[in-house]
């Protein structure tokens, strides 16, 4: 399979200039994350399966390739509703230690 942006680091060096971290996750069918909860901005980006993200009163079907921003204090569910694995690239906004 051909990842998006031509594959991970180029996604990671993409996500980076956005201020994100990026790493892979595997999630076997019939996972669920339920109501979690971050105080940063988090990104996900489908690399493979098909997940269904439930947030705010919606629900997101994700397939191959697509991406999504889940803002900071979002509670979100997030399901493997395929047969198969799926691979995530996932990333959180750095915290910038300044203040």
């Amino acid at each position: 399979m051909q990842e998006p942006m031509n594959g991970k680091d180029a996604v990671k060096e993409h996500w980076a200039k956005q201020g994100f971290t990026c790493d892979v996750w595997i999630d076997p069918p019939g996972q669920v994350w339920h109501d979690f909860l971050h105080d940063v901005d988090e990104k996900v980006l489908l690399l493979d399966g098909e997940c269904q993200v439930d947030m705010v009163g919606r629900t997101v079907l994700m397939q191959t390739g697509d991406e999504l921003l889940i803002p900071a204090g979002t509670r979100h569910t997030v399901r493997n509703c395929g047969d198969r694995p799926a691979r995530w690239l996932h990333g959180y906004r750095a915290v910038s230690a300044a203040s």
